[in-house]
């Protein structure tokens, strides 16, 4: 499972939105490498910033 399979397996389990240091402890990850990777999938359309230093995905 790649990174961002486990951020999105986070936000599926948690059913909210979360803090990418919130979403780095579910996930088993590193915080910065969350970082790197919400950036990437925002940039794609999966996922969302609520509001400030928030993110959920798409429903």
């Amino acid at each position: 499972m790649d990174i961002n399979e486990k951020i999105i397996d986070a936000f599926n389990k948690a059913g909210k939105a979360l803090r990418p240091g919130e979403i780095a402890e579910m996930a088993g990850v590193e915080k910065k490498d969350v970082d790197k990777a919400i950036k990437k999938l925002k940039e794609e359309g999966k996922v969302f910033s609520p509001k400030r230093c928030f993110y959920d995905i798409k429903k």
